[in-house]
């Protein structure tokens, strides 16, 4: 590992420890080249603005969300158990810094900060994809953009409610995403597709909007 890694990653890790303490929008990063006794420009090197930070963070909720699944219980799951547990590892890390994650999203929504929602945008399709290629999603076409859109619901709608939760380990959080899979029927069919025979109809998926618009 090289020594630009680990500083990056050391400079990360002071950053989220002066968050605790001062909160994210106090933090500066001279406080940080301070704190580790690095000239300014060592920070800029690895980091061209304070932002970064955030992508940092979140980067490293995605990689040990990746992590997770190398494991043969991860294997035997059926897809929406896999999603479950996906989304549970990425909140699990950044329960680590739950308050500074918290402030940094809303850092990101200020209304002076559009640049930096775009990126929130971004970062929001980039996990989810994530969040599929973890969990062997086979769909395409049409079920692939219902998918996404739908997985994306369920992940912000969690991710809001984690925010607030305090039940020890995240449980409340663990039952609400349970209840959330489980409650949209339409998300749970698009689930099971990749276990459905490969030659099935196309109109498969357009049958379904169909039938979601006839019972609604």
């Amino acid at each position: 590992m090289s020594k630009s890694h680990n500083l990056t990653d050391t400079i990360l890790d002071t950053a989220l420890m002066l968050s605790d303490e001062c909160g994210w929008e106090s933090l500066r990063l001279h406080d940080v080249a301070q704190k580790l006794d690095i000239p300014l420009n060592r920070i800029r090197a690895c980091y061209r603005q304070k932002d970064d930070l955030v992508e940092a963070w979140y980067d490293r909720a995605d990689q040990s969300m990746l992590k997770s699944v190398e494991s043969i219980e991860f294997h035997n799951m059926d897809k929406a158990s896999r999603i479950h547990h996906l989304i549970m590892a990425w909140l699990d890390e950044l329960a680590k810094h739950k308050t500074v994650s918290r402030d940094m999203l809303l850092y990101k929504l200020e209304p002076a900060h559009i640049h930096l929602q775009i990126l929130g945008v971004l970062r929001i399709s980039r996990t989810v994809q994530w969040f599929l290629e973890a969990a062997h999603s086979q769909t395409t076409h049409v079920s692939r953009i219902a998918e996404e859109i739908g997985l994306t619901s369920i992940y912000l709608m969690t991710f809001n409610y984690w925010m607030m939760d305090r039940s020890k380990n995240q449980q409340k959080t663990h039952q609400f995403l349970r209840h959330c899979l489980q409650q949209n029927r339409f998300f749970a069919e698009l689930f099971n597709l990749d276990t459905q025979q490969k030659n099935k109809p196309s109109n498969t998926v357009v049958d379904m909007h169909s039938n979601a618009a006839h019972s609604s």
